[in-house]
C-alpha cells in the first residue's frame, strides 16, 4: 500500500488542485492511504474533512519579511515545523510528499528531504512562491499549469481541475445552468466574478454598465464575493449572487466572462473554452498578470487593467466585443487550444514517477 502525503493549503488556490490530486489517487487506488498536511487556520482545516480525508496539522511559521521578534524566532520555530513532519513521515511510513505551495510546503519538503522520501511539486501560478522555488531544486519531478513558469526542470502540466469542471459538457448542461441561476439558456451569458472575496473594481464596474450590456441582449451572471459594496441594480436579464455553490452550472451556461487572473479561474475558462476578458489583480507580485499571458497570447483572452476597467471601458470595447459572434467564436476555439482538461492525470503522472513508478500509472506487480 502506498502512503502520500499531500501538502498545501491557506488559499483555495493551493487546496483545490491538492484535493483533485487526492481524489484521484483515491479514485485509482483505494486501498492507498492519502493523507494531507496542512495549518489548523487555513482553509482545509474546513476543506479536508469535509472530502475524507485526514487533515495532519503543523504551527503556521510565515517566512519573516522584515527583523523583529517574530524574525528571531523564526529559525526555532521552522526547525521545530521540519522535526514535526519528518516524524509524520515516519510514523506513517510516507512513501512520497506531494507539495502544493504555501506554508506548510517548505518544512514538508525539507523534512522529506532529510528521509529520503521523493518530492512531486505543482506551482499554480505563472510566478512561484518560495515554498516551490526552494522545493524544486531537489524535487524529483516539478509539474506547473502555465507555460514558462521558472522552477528548475519544469514541466507543463495544467491544473488539477474538480472533477466538476474536468468532466463537463457545457451544451449538455446549458438548460440545466439556466434553470439553476434563473436565465434564459436562448439568450447569451455573460459571468462576472472576482472570486470568492469579490473584486471591488469588477462589481462596480459591472453594476454600474448593468443597462447597457443587458441592452445589448446579454443577460449577467454577477457572483460578487464576500463583502461586496454594491446593489443589486434590479434589471431584468442581471442576477447578482455572492456565492455560486454550483461554479461548474455557472461555466456551463457562460458564453463569455469577465473575472480576476486568478491560476485555478484562468485554467478553468480556458480548459472550457470561454472568452474571457481578465482584469488581473493590481496588488501583490503580479503574477495574475503572467497567469492569463498563454490565453492572451493565444488570442482566448483580453487582458485590461484595473484601474481602466470602468464604464467607458465596458461602453466603448467589451460591448463591441460582445457584439462581434464570430470573434468570440475564434477566442473560444484559441482558449480551448492552450487549456487543459488532464491536470490531474498529468500530475498524478508525475507523482508516480517521483515513485519511480512507470508513467501510466500502473504498478509493478499490481
Amino acid at each position: 500500500m502506498t502512503t502520500y502525503l499531500l501538502a498545501g493549503g491557506g488559499t483555495a488556490g493551493h487546496v483545490n488542485p491538492l484535493l483533485a490530486v487526492a481524489d484521484r489517487l483515491r479514485e485509482r487506488d483505494p486501498a492507498a492511504s492519502v493523507l494531507v498536511l496542512g495549518t489548523a487556520e487555513g482553509l482545509e482545516a474546513r476543506l479536508v474533512p469535509a472530502r475524507g480525508y485526514e487533515l495532519l496539522t503543523i504551527a503556521k511559521v510565515p517566512f519573516p519579511r522584515r527583523p523583529n521578534r517574530a524574525a528571531l524566532a523564526f529559525p526555532a520555530r521552522f526547525r521545530a515545523s521540519v522535526s514535526a513532519v519528518r516524524k509524520i513521515i515516519d510514523a506513517r511510513g510516507v512513501d512520497v510528499v506531494v507539495g502544493f505551495g504555501g506554508y506548510v510546503s517548505t518544512p514538508a519538503y525539507l523534512a522529506a528531504r532529510r528521509a529520503g522520501v521523493p518530492v512531486a511539486i505543482h506551482e499554480a501560478n505563472a510566478r512561484p512562491g518560495l515554498a516551490n522555488k526552494l522545493g524544486a531544486r531537489f524535487a524529483a519531478t516539478v509539474g506547473v499549469a502555465f507555460e514558462g513558469t521558472p522552477l528548475p526542470r519544469a514541466r507543463l502540466v495544467g491544473m488539477p481541475l474538480r472533477r466538476e469542471i474536468e468532466t463537463l459538457d457545457p451544451p449538455s448542461r446549458r438548460v440545466e445552468a439556466a434553470v439553476h441561476f434563473e436565465l434564459d439558456p436562448e439568450r447569451p451569458v455573460l459571468l462576472a466574478t472576482g472570486g470568492s472575496l469579490g473584486a471591488r473594481r469588477i462589481n462596480r464596474t459591472m453594476v454600474e454598465s448593468a443597462a447597457a450590456i443587458t441592452g445589448a441582449g446579454w443577460q449577467v451572471l454577477h457572483v460578487t464575493g464576500a463583502n461586496a459594496d454594491i446593489t443589486d441594480p434590479g434589471i431584468a436579464g442581471y442576477h447578482v449572487l455572492e456565492y455560486a455553490d454550483r461554479m461548474d452550472l455557472a461555466m456551463a451556461v457562460a458564453d463569455a466572462a469577465v473575472s480576476r487572473a486568478g491560476a485555478a479561474t484562468v485554467s478553468e475558462l480556458a480548459a472550457l473554452g470561454i472568452p474571457a476578458v481578465f482584469v488581473p489583480y493590481p496588488v501583490g507580485n503580479g503574477e495574475q498578470r503572467f497567469n492569463a499571458a498563454g490565453v492572451v497570447d493565444a488570442g482566448g483572452a483580453v487582458l485590461v487593467d484595473d484601474a481602466a476597467f470602468v464604464p467607458e471601458w465596458v461602453s466603448g470595447q467589451l460591448l463591441a466585443l460582445l457584439a462581434d459572434a464570430a470573434r468570440l467564436r475564434a477566442m473560444a476555439a484559441a482558449s480551448a487550444s492552450v487549456g487543459f482538461r488532464d491536470g490531474t492525470d498529468r500530475m498524478v503522472a508525475l507523482v508516480d514517477e517521483a515513485l519511480g513508478e512507470p508513467a501510466d500509472g500502473h504498478r509493478q506487480g499490481a
